[in-house]
């Protein structure tokens, strides 16, 4: 792993979270413990309503906290619109360390990467369902109350998990765009670090 993004994990601040948030984070936590301790393995589907903002910060940073505490997670994202990866979303991974290579310009694939070793994430806007992700033998985690009220029912998830973000998007195209993806993007890889944490 990359030295930026170790350094970057090692100043996350997990004890900063809020009693209430832990109690919101402790579905999350018992089903990666759970699916670890059965199948050895761990598989994530974030769900936001256009799969461009807090479920791609998410599908990231739980992959990247999971190798962090040496766990073995499938990490997936997806939406209930396509639309695209936000630009804004991949400059904050981008100032946090990640290397990203980009392909084609309509809802375009974004290869993300934090290790030499390992070919990283692609991003890029999908449905929940899509080819990509899976069928059966993952959690369900909604990151917006948007998609999380509009996606009634996920085919095939074990569990659903409601874990909810503020949208970065209400500060898109103001003085505040940077500084507010960048503290979305370290709250969830705060939080995603306070879950991997807790695993045995």
């Amino acid at each position: 792993m990359n030295i930026k993004i170790v350094q970057f994990i090692e100043n996350l601040t997990p004890e900063s979270i809020a009693d209430k948030r832990k109690q919101v984070l402790k579905e999350l936590v018992s089903y990666v413990q759970e699916s670890k301790d059965a199948n050895g393995e761990v598989n994530l589907n974030f769900i936001c309503t256009h799969n461009s903002r807090r479920s791609q910060f998410s599908q990231i940073w739980a992959k990247v906290l999971a190798e962090y505490y040496q766990i073995e997670l499938k990490s997936f994202s997806g939406g209930v619109e396509v639309t695209a990866c936000n630009e804004r979303t991949i400059q904050s991974l981008k100032n946090t360390g990640f290397n990203v290579s980009q392909k084609g310009d309509v809802n375009p694939k974004y290869q993300v990467t934090w290790d030499s070793k390992n070919e990283g994430i692609e991003l890029f806007s999908k449905l929940f369902n899509d080819e990509v992700n899976p069928v059966k033998n993952f959690a369900a985690v909604m990151t917006c109350s948007h998609a999380d009220e509009n996606c009634p029912f996920v085919t095939g998830c074990d569990v659903r998990i409601p874990v909810r973000y503020e949208d970065p998007k209400a500060f898109d195209d103001t003085p505040l765009e940077s500084e507010m993806y960048n503290l979305r993007s370290s709250e969830i890889a705060t939080e995603m670090k306070y879950v991997f944490s807790q695993i045995k």
